[in-house]
């Protein structure tokens, strides 16, 4: 017996919001799975005999979208195995899907690979992202349970111009077209959305001029900076004057390296250490100015196998 598919929004189950969920309902040999579609949606809104949609349903036509899509994969799928003739359960064929990522919209996929940096420990790489979800929420005004078919160029172009009214620069525009890039990127590679969808081949987000300009301090600031008498003020704008000198005397080592910084770093009067952002090993000279500062936190009861700062 072939399976059969249907769209059902499950009464039984309220959601805490007092929302059903819309659900398929897999039926073979009279045995039956239902699989959530991520959605849920108010019973006033659901046709209950005829198993569809009012026509007053708020985003009906990117639902029915949804629904149309993930009927489809069911039935490509029992087709595939009715031609090569092989065996199915309504068990193995929900597993089948199951056992993949299904992220049926836009923002369940952000949801999940926020979830797995936050998991991996990459709160920066998830900062950003959550950052990128945030601004695309407010510019569909909440709305971003959307298919990835629905981003094309035209939506990316009113996405741009919302961004620039909102007061975005070119930097900031950048970065939060590059995040929905990979997003959609990896979409593809999920096979959640077909690569002839693919927005990005026409809107380029290379166009946007993100060239900071360059900034720098005159090598007297620098002294003034070194000489200014802080006795009197508090250990930690002291600690902050110490760690810039100790980052200008160490061939402009980041501020996070320096935290980390420790005796097994310095060898043969030299500071030899990987950056931590691109793991690429640095070495520098020691110079007397630096040799001071340590020796400075060294006599305040500090050692270098808990850091120099």
């Amino acid at each position: 017996m072939k399976a059969n598919i249907e769209v059902i929004c499950y009464k039984y189950k309220p959601l805490k919001d007092g929302t059903l969920p819309l659900m398929l309902r897999v039926t073979k040999d009279r045995k039956r799975k239902y699989v959530s579609l991520g959605l849920s949606l108010h019973e006033k809104f659901w046709d209950f005999e005829k198993g569809k949609l009012k026509r007053n349903c708020p985003n009906k036509e990117q639902i029915e979208r949804l629904i149309a899509a993930k009927t489809a994969e069911y039935n490509d799928l029992i087709v595939e195995m009715t031609a090569q003739q092989r065996e199915y359960t309504v068990e193995t064929l929900v597993s089948h899907f199951h056992n993949q990522v299904r992220c049926a919209t836009v923002v369940e996929l952000y949801d999940k690979l926020i979830d797995d940096m936050k998991r991996g420990g990459k709160l920066g790489n998830a900062g950003v992202y959550k950052y990128s979800r945030t601004s695309l929420l407010k510019f569909t005004g909440q709305r971003l349970q959307i298919p990835f078919s629905d981003i094309d160029a035209v939506w990316l172009r009113r996405y741009e111009n919302w961004l620039r009214t909102s007061g975005c620069g070119d930097t900031t525009i950048s970065q939060l077209f590059r995040t929905l890039r990979s997003v959609f990127n990896k979409a593809v590679e999920l096979q959640l959305v077909k690569r002839d969808y693919y927005p990005f081949d026409v809107y380029k987000v290379s166009k946007f001029d993100t060239r900071t300009k360059k900034r720098a301090i005159t090598k007297e600031d620098v002294r003034k900076v070194i000489a200014l008498d802080l006795s009197q003020g508090y250990p930690s704008e002291r600690l902050a004057r110490d760690i810039f000198v100790f980052s200008y005397f160490g061939a402009g080592i980041n501020f996070a390296d320096i935290a980390l910084l420790k005796y097994g770093n310095v060898r043969d009067g030299r500071v030899q250490y990987v950056r931590k952002k691109t793991g690429k090993p640095i070495n520098f000279l020691l110079t007397e100015e630096m040799r001071n500062i340590i020796a400075k936190y060294q006599q305040q009861g500090q050692t270098w196998t808990r850091g120099l700062f």
